[in-house]
Protein backbone atom coordinates (compact mmCIF):
# COMPACT_ATOMS: atom_id res chain seq x y z
CA UNK A 1 0.00 0.00 0.00
CA UNK A 2 3.11 2.21 0.50
CA UNK A 3 3.83 1.84 -3.57
CA UNK A 4 0.27 3.28 -4.27
CA UNK A 5 -0.10 6.04 -1.89
CA UNK A 6 2.75 8.09 -4.64
CA UNK A 7 1.08 7.30 -7.34
CA UNK A 8 -2.43 8.59 -6.20
CA UNK A 9 -0.95 12.04 -5.47
CA UNK A 10 0.83 12.20 -8.57
CA UNK A 11 -2.54 11.26 -10.50
CA UNK A 12 -4.56 13.37 -7.82
CA UNK A 13 -2.26 16.49 -9.20
CA UNK A 14 -2.82 16.13 -12.30
CA UNK A 15 -6.59 16.91 -12.52
CA UNK A 16 -7.24 13.89 -14.18
CA UNK A 17 -8.34 10.41 -13.41
CA UNK A 18 -6.68 8.57 -10.51
CA UNK A 19 -3.67 6.24 -11.32
CA UNK A 20 -2.80 3.15 -9.52
CA UNK A 21 0.10 1.10 -10.24
CA UNK A 22 1.41 -1.33 -8.02
CA UNK A 23 2.16 -5.19 -7.85
CA UNK A 24 -1.69 -5.62 -6.11
CA UNK A 25 -4.03 -6.29 -9.10
CA UNK A 26 -6.79 -5.73 -7.18
CA UNK A 27 -5.82 -2.40 -5.60
CA UNK A 28 -5.09 -1.25 -9.49
CA UNK A 29 -7.71 -2.64 -10.70
CA UNK A 30 -9.84 -0.15 -9.08
CA UNK A 31 -8.23 3.09 -10.46
CA UNK A 32 -8.66 3.87 -13.76
CA UNK A 33 -6.42 5.50 -15.45
CA UNK A 34 -7.77 6.97 -18.36
CA UNK A 35 -10.05 10.04 -19.08
CA UNK A 36 -13.97 8.77 -18.92
CA UNK A 37 -16.21 10.46 -20.84
CA UNK A 38 -19.24 8.22 -20.29
CA UNK A 39 -20.40 5.92 -17.66
CA UNK A 40 -21.49 3.97 -19.99
CA UNK A 41 -18.27 1.98 -20.78
CA UNK A 42 -18.83 0.64 -17.31
CA UNK A 43 -22.93 -0.71 -17.41
CA UNK A 44 -23.05 -4.25 -16.74
CA UNK A 45 -19.47 -4.76 -15.56
CA UNK A 46 -18.47 -2.53 -13.31
CA UNK A 47 -19.65 -0.74 -10.01
CA UNK A 48 -18.03 3.19 -10.61
CA UNK A 49 -17.63 4.99 -7.44
CA UNK A 50 -16.84 8.86 -8.76
CA UNK A 51 -14.92 11.28 -6.31
CA UNK A 52 -15.71 14.86 -6.97
CA UNK A 53 -13.93 18.07 -5.27
CA UNK A 54 -13.09 21.05 -6.50
CA UNK A 55 -9.60 20.49 -5.95
CA UNK A 56 -7.40 17.78 -5.05
CA UNK A 57 -6.23 19.60 -1.95
CA UNK A 58 -9.79 19.20 -0.71
CA UNK A 59 -9.65 17.47 2.96
CA UNK A 60 -12.93 15.78 2.05
CA UNK A 61 -11.35 14.58 -1.22
CA UNK A 62 -8.51 13.29 0.71
CA UNK A 63 -10.05 11.50 2.80
CA UNK A 64 -12.36 9.31 0.68
CA UNK A 65 -9.56 8.41 -1.38
CA UNK A 66 -7.71 7.19 1.56
CA UNK A 67 -10.78 5.59 2.54
CA UNK A 68 -10.97 3.36 -0.88
CA UNK A 69 -7.18 3.10 -0.90
CA UNK A 70 -7.07 1.15 2.39
CA UNK A 71 -10.05 -1.30 1.40
CA UNK A 72 -9.59 -1.59 -2.55
CA UNK A 73 -9.11 -5.57 -2.46
CA UNK A 74 -12.90 -5.67 -0.91
CA UNK A 75 -14.05 -3.09 -3.20
CA UNK A 76 -12.56 -4.81 -6.04
CA UNK A 77 -14.45 -7.70 -5.21
CA UNK A 78 -17.03 -6.04 -6.07
CA UNK A 79 -16.25 -4.76 -8.88
CA UNK A 80 -15.68 -1.28 -8.40
CA UNK A 81 -13.52 1.09 -10.38
CA UNK A 82 -12.91 4.46 -8.68
CA UNK A 83 -13.10 7.65 -10.93
CA UNK A 84 -12.09 11.26 -10.32
CA UNK A 85 -12.53 14.81 -10.96
CA UNK A 86 -10.49 17.83 -9.26
CA UNK A 87 -10.72 20.21 -11.81
CA UNK A 88 -14.22 21.89 -12.01
CA UNK A 89 -12.89 24.31 -14.97
CA UNK A 90 -12.71 21.40 -16.89
CA UNK A 91 -16.52 20.98 -16.97
CA UNK A 92 -15.83 17.29 -17.87
CA UNK A 93 -18.32 14.94 -19.09
CA UNK A 94 -19.21 13.57 -15.91
CA UNK A 95 -19.63 16.86 -14.18
CA UNK A 96 -22.49 18.14 -16.63
CA UNK A 97 -24.24 14.55 -15.85
CA UNK A 98 -23.69 13.85 -12.31
CA UNK A 99 -23.75 17.86 -11.36
CA UNK A 100 -21.26 18.10 -8.50
CA UNK A 101 -21.37 21.02 -5.88
CA UNK A 102 -17.54 21.13 -4.31
CA UNK A 103 -17.06 17.65 -2.89
CA UNK A 104 -19.20 14.95 -4.05
CA UNK A 105 -19.14 11.28 -3.60
CA UNK A 106 -21.40 9.25 -6.02
CA UNK A 107 -21.87 5.53 -5.99
CA UNK A 108 -23.52 3.82 -9.80
CA UNK A 109 -24.89 1.02 -10.09
CA UNK A 110 -23.56 -1.77 -13.27
CA UNK A 111 -27.13 -0.97 -14.68
CA UNK A 112 -25.46 2.86 -14.71
CA UNK A 113 -28.23 4.61 -12.47
CA UNK A 114 -26.92 6.32 -9.10
CA UNK A 115 -27.40 4.63 -6.07
CA UNK A 116 -25.81 7.00 -3.68
CA UNK A 117 -24.44 10.91 -3.62
CA UNK A 118 -22.91 11.71 -0.84
CA UNK A 119 -21.49 15.56 0.14
CA UNK A 120 -19.38 14.09 2.54
CA UNK A 121 -16.44 11.01 2.55
CA UNK A 122 -18.29 8.09 3.04
CA UNK A 123 -16.62 5.01 4.80
CA UNK A 124 -15.89 1.96 2.20
CA UNK A 125 -17.69 -0.09 4.94
CA UNK A 126 -20.92 1.32 4.13
CA UNK A 127 -20.25 1.37 0.79
CA UNK A 128 -19.78 -2.39 0.32
CA UNK A 129 -23.13 -2.70 2.42
CA UNK A 130 -24.93 -0.68 -0.20
CA UNK A 131 -23.52 -2.65 -2.85
CA UNK A 132 -24.11 -6.01 -1.24
CA UNK A 133 -27.76 -5.33 -0.56
CA UNK A 134 -28.14 -5.06 -4.31
CA UNK A 135 -29.84 -7.76 -6.24
CA UNK A 136 -27.39 -7.92 -9.03
CA UNK A 137 -24.55 -8.29 -6.19
CA UNK A 138 -26.64 -11.30 -4.37
CA UNK A 139 -26.49 -12.77 -7.41
CA UNK A 140 -23.03 -12.49 -8.31
CA UNK A 141 -22.80 -14.12 -4.45
CA UNK A 142 -24.86 -16.94 -5.02
CA UNK A 143 -23.07 -18.01 -8.64
CA UNK A 144 -19.75 -17.63 -7.20
CA UNK A 145 -20.94 -20.10 -4.39
CA UNK A 146 -22.32 -22.44 -7.00
CA UNK A 147 -19.49 -22.50 -8.94
CA UNK A 148 -16.77 -22.91 -5.96
CA UNK A 149 -18.39 -25.95 -4.63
Amino acid sequence: MKHLLPIVLVGLFSGSVVSAESGDTATSSIFITTDVQDLNEFVWENRPIVVFADSPNDPNFRQQIEFLEERADELAERDVVVLTDTDPSKDSALRQKLRPRGFMMVLVSKDGSVLLRKPFPWSVRELMRSIDRLPSRQREIRERRSSDG
